[in-house]
């Protein structure tokens, strides 16, 4: 069992940035691919980026593409996702995810259902 707790999400300026972050605890160990996603009010889940845990490689939604970086601490068992330039559009509870396992191709992990492990989301509010 992996548990995931995010933080770092609040209220900021369009324009602002924010570093949400996703501590992993458990059997950490087996992680492969960790993710982002985002669900907007009365929206579906949406796809933000994904990374490796062995390689960092990363992949992003076009959403984010050039705005929003994914990193990870291996010692510290964390995860990160720096948003800036922030826009209203980009409000939403953002998820953590991760998938023990990390067989597919990373592009394949903008689907949700390939994740074993879910946190409990953090809101994120862009002020126009």
């Amino acid at each position: 069992q992996v548990q995931l707790v995010e933080s770092g999400g609040g209220l900021v300026q369009a324009g602002g940035s924010l570093r949400l972050s996703c501590a992993a605890s458990g059997r950490t160990s087996s992680t492969g691919v960790m993710g982002w996603f985002r669900q907007a009010p009365g929206k579906e889940r949406e796809f933000v980026a994904a990374i490796r845990w062995s390689s960092s490689i990363t992949y992003y939604a076009n959403s984010g593409k050039g705005r929003f970086t994914i990193s990870r601490d291996n010692a510290k068992n964390t995860m990160y996702l720096q948003m800036n330039s922030l826009k209203p559009e980009d409000t939403a509870v953002y998820y953590c995810a991760a998938d023990s396992r990390g067989i597919y191709a990373i592009s394949r992990y903008s689907n949700a259902g390939l994740y074993d492990y879910w946190g409990q989301g953090t809101q994120v509010t862009v002020s126009s």
